[in-house]
């Protein structure tokens, strides 16, 4: 299917075309449909399938259908409600691209700035609204924005703004919106108070689910590097001398932990710069920028940027730290191999990450490949715990001079059956 089959209309056909897009994804295919006939949508599926351009796109054409008095100022017609900055403004910049050829207005709200610049824009009059639940609800209060004329609202990330604990948030913006309303509903997992949640705002919703919940797309290639905490600096520098590393987001557990990697990377000649949380907006915008622009090569993050981070062709995601939450993994990664390319996750993985790697090995239903073979493995691995076959060994194992070498071998499962690789607990 082509998004000519999809009954868009020529100025936004023309925007897709512009941006390179001819086919739709499966979300994308299976979605605007159903929101260009005004029904509410609840669509489950994992990050990176192209969820933006498929609420994105039939908003913008279903908006244009209806033309507005162009007396007063514009009225706001669509809200999306999403929990991060970094998602925010990636949203609005969707929204530019498709909408270039269109005359509707946008804008994007969100905290950690001087709200200057977002009020004059509500003042000028805009038709849609991207906003975190804190800008919003502060702006609201001061009487900057009004949601009783909303027609369309999207509810983007809905189990994030639950981790995040903005679910009472998003609650208080919902009782402002008008009953009658198309609403469109996203998440990657639906946990209990997810499923009430969607339960108690769409009406007669028709459902999207294009992968399991939780799972990894098949074009990222995983691999876990089994190595003592104490080498995991030098394992990340020694992989990071392989040019053919383009661009590598790097997850840490703590922000702290993020700005230590990014010092010892600069140290080492590597250039690398952090976003998370105690960063300033416009540090994180910057650093972001660089990242997108390639002037930066490693990015450094914390889990909070986990789904704001959208970078064309990004081509490795490295855990420096294996996440302690199994789906956290399924995020983390979920930023290479987006929309049908193909991407590489490297995986670090010490003494007490062990249980991590059985639990997330167990959520995505797949033995993950284990290198063995390289400068900085674990002291006391045992070959007979990993019980699973050979597979092919990935191309980028350059190694130091100064270090031994051994015949190479890398362990991973066969026919994707399910196993815990012979993890055990730590006791």
């Amino acid at each position: 299917m082509k998004f000519e089959d999809l009954n868009l209309i020529p100025p936004i056909l023309k925007a897709l075309a512009h941006e390179g897009y001819t086919q739709p994804t499966p979300i994308q295919e299976q979605s605007i449909p159903i929101v260009l006939e005004g029904t509410d949508l609840l669509g489950c599926a994992q990050t990176g399938t192209g969820k933006t351009a498929a609420f994105a796109i039939p908003i913008l054409q279903l908006l244009n259908s209806r033309p507005i008095s162009e007396r007063g100022k514009r009225p706001i017609r669509n809200l999306i409600l999403t929990p991060t900055r970094e998602l925010a403004i990636q949203i609005g910049e969707s929204f530019a691209a498709y909408g270039k050829n269109l005359t509707l207005r946008h804008t994007v709200i969100f905290g950690g700035v001087p709200q200057g610049a977002q009020t004059r824009a509500l003042q000028h009059g805009i038709d849609i609204l991207i906003a975190t639940p804190g800008r919003l609800l502060d702006l609201m209060s001061q009487g900057f924005i009004h949601l009783n004329q909303i027609e369309i609202f999207v509810l983007d990330e809905a189990d994030r703004m639950l981790d995040m604990g903005f679910i009472n948030d998003v609650k208080k913006v919902i009782a402002k919106l008008p009953a009658k309303r198309q609403t469109l509903f996203f998440s990657a997992t639906m946990p209990g108070e997810i499923q009430q949640l969607s339960n108690s705002i769409l009406k007669h919703p028709k459902k999207v689910e294009v992968t399991p919940i939780s799972s990894t797309a098949n074009t990222i290639t995983q691999s876990i590097y089994m190595v003592e905490k104490k080498d995991k600096r030098d394992l990340l520098q020694h992989l990071l001398k392989d040019k053919s590393i383009r661009s590598a987001l790097v997850f840490t557990r703590t922000k702290h932990g993020a700005d230590k990697v990014v010092k010892d990377l600069v140290r080492a000649g590597i250039q690398a710069e952090a976003i998370h949380g105690n960063k300033s907006q416009n540090a994180r915008q910057r650093a972001l920028g660089n990242f997108k622009s390639g002037s930066t090569r490693v990015l450094v993050a914390t889990d909070i940027a986990a789904r704001g981070i959208d970078v064309e062709n990004l081509s490795h995601v490295i855990n420096y730290e294996l996440p302690n939450v199994p789906e956290t993994y399924v995020h983390r990664i979920g930023r290479t191999g987006r929309a049908g390319a193909s991407g590489i996750a490297f995986s670090f993985c010490d003494e007490e990450e062990k249980e991590y790697l059985r639990d997330i090995q167990k959520l995505i239903g797949k033995t993950l490949n284990i290198v063995i073979e390289h400068p900085y493995p674990m002291a006391n691995i045992s070959l007979e715990k990993w019980s699973a076959p050979k597979v092919a060994v990935p191309a980028n194992q350059n190694r130091p001079q100064q270090k031994p070498t051994h015949k190479k071998k890398y362990w991973g499962n066969k026919g994707g059956q399910k196993s815990n690789a012979g993890l055990s607990k730590n006791k």
